[in-house]
């Protein structure tokens, strides 16, 4: 299996142990396996004991534990209702009564024309009452509650559309399988996905090869979260909310740095992690970079196990860099930001992709990482003012699963289980997988409603998109404007 790179998000212990190499990269498995200092918990994380909701999204009636299975029954059951109305409250974690429902483009199944239903046909995951879509993540393995976020998301795009709509009569139910961290795992989850859901949603994976040829083979329609690997990016009948190519890093990076920083661009730094696919993303970013007006003193991987991060600083000093971009974890960049504070170095801008917006950057890294500059593709959540999208998935989120930190990973999981209930709506009695998948190779410029960035999901290419943050005070404020920055690609190789 060959990692490539990828966006963050084209970014959370989801973000503690992902490398999420900005415009273009991708997650490295080896990386996510191996990253010190994650703790399986952060942002993306849950609350230990919080009540689970049932495969239909709803909330068990009792306490914790397992729902029903998929296909309704049991207490799981309450909380859809036919047709509009709302969903009973009360259950578990409050219930739905008190959430928000959208409408126009913000209600579950969207602002744009169902389709007819004439013709409608049972199939594979498909009942006379019910459509099962699957969703396989890692939630075990060596950071356990890794991906949790994305399941946990698709179940409250579950519940929130169970609560207000359906399709052609038929409400969703949700098959949750563990990927463990694993390529075989993930191979299995998808042999299951094949015989028992009509398609897989919002599925995030750091060793995502091990289901790709599966989910081909048997048709099975996969709108993930984001893709990991060059076997799952070459699926055919494999998607992403957060599109991404190998070989392209987007150019609103070194537009913004030239054009707020000047010549800090031309006396760059780019340190990555040396493992799996981080080498690669770094070289790439700087390659590209390179291309569009920065120019890099200091190209430099560092080992995983190092610890000891004075030499890479003081060769910074030594060099006179201004700029610095590091491609990592949490733990990483945090040993780095302490390291420059302790030896007296501060270059004009410290900028980090989207996997530093996490709580536990901001709670671990203290003054040290003060002012260090983010650029991300999606709404940050303390927008969500702003964005009634952002405010249904933080709402909904709580349903399900009261005291759950929300995430990018669980901001693009929402938005494929919204993609997907937008094209099946649209499909009304022509849905089959074949027709899903056809129909998904021409969805462009997609935004879930605004929010995060236009991603290319047909065409799987990178999002020429972003914008950016700067942490001040400990608080993520807007700088350059709250606007995407869209100014292209570089291709590099």
């Amino acid at each position: 299996m060959r990692p490539l790179p990828r966006t963050a998000l084209s970014a959370t212990c989801v973000l503690l142990a992902l490398l999420l190499a900005a415009c273009g990269s991708r997650l490295d498995p080896q990386t996510v396996a191996g990253a010190s200092g994650s703790s399986g918990t952060g942002g993306g994380a849950t609350v230990p004991g919080a009540d689970a909701a049932g495969p239909d999204g709803s909330l068990p009636a009792g306490g914790g534990g397992d729902a029903a299975a998929a296909g309704g029954g049991g207490a799981a059951s309450a909380g859809a209702t036919g047709g509009g109305g709302s969903a009973a409250s009360g259950a578990g974690g409050g219930g739905s009564g008190d959430a928000p429902k959208g409408t126009g483009a913000n209600a579950a199944a969207g602002g744009e024309k169902a389709g007819s239903c004439a013709g409608f046909k049972n199939q594979t995951g498909i009942t006379d009452s019910t459509i099962t879509i699957g969703n396989a993540s890692d939630i075990s393995g060596p950071v356990p509650g890794l991906f949790e976020a994305a399941p946990e998301a698709v179940r409250a795009y579950v519940a929130y559309f169970n609560a207000t709509s359906d399709i052609c009569g038929r409400k969703l139910t949700l098959a949750s399988y563990d990927s463990r961290t694993d390529a075989a795992a993930d191979q299995q989850a998808y042999v299951k996905g094949c015989d028992e859901a009509f398609a897989m949603v919002g599925s995030m994976s750091a060793f995502d090869s091990g289901g790709a040829s599966t989910a081909q083979s048997c048709g099975l329609p996969d709108i993930r979260t984001a893709a990991t690997t060059a076997e799952r990016l070459s699926c055919t009948t494999c998607f992403a909310a957060e599109a991404a190519n190998s070989q392209q890093f987007q150019n609103a990076v070194p537009d913004f740095v030239l054009k707020n920083y000047g010549d800090a661009g031309k006396h760059a730094a780019m340190l990555y992690i040396n493992a799996g696919a981080a080498a690669e993303n770094g070289k790439t970013q700087a390659a590209a970079m390179g291309k569009r007006g920065m120019h890099f003193d200091y190209v430099q991987g560092i080992d995983i196990s190092e610890f000891n991060y004075a030499p890479y600083v003081q060769q910074m000093k030594d060099k006179g860099i201004e700029y610095v971009q590091i491609i990592g974890s949490t733990a990483q960049f945090t040993r780095l930001a302490e390291a420059m504070k302790q030896q007296g170095f501060k270059p004009k801008i410290f900028m980090i992709d989207p996997t530093a917006y996490n709580p536990d950057f901001v709670s671990s890294g203290g003054d040290a990482v003060e002012g260090t500059t983010v650029f991300i593709n999606f709404t940050p959540f303390e927008e969500a003012g702003s964005n009634k999208e952002l405010q249904l998935y933080l709402s909904w989120l709580q349903q399900v699963k009261p005291g759950a930190t929300p995430s990018f990973f669980g901001l693009f999981a929402w938005s494929a289980a919204r993609l997907f209930v937008q094209q099946a709506t649209q499909l009304g009695g022509k849905l089959t997988r074949s027709a899903l998948a056809s129909s998904l190779k021409g969805v462009s410029n997609w935004t879930a409603n605004g929010m995060h960035a236009p991603q290319p999901v047909g065409a799987k290419q990178a999002s020429p998109c972003w914008r950016f943050i700067k942490l001040v005070s400990g608080r993520w404020t807007p700088i350059g404007g709250t606007k995407y920055q869209c100014s292209g690609t570089t291709s590099v190789g």
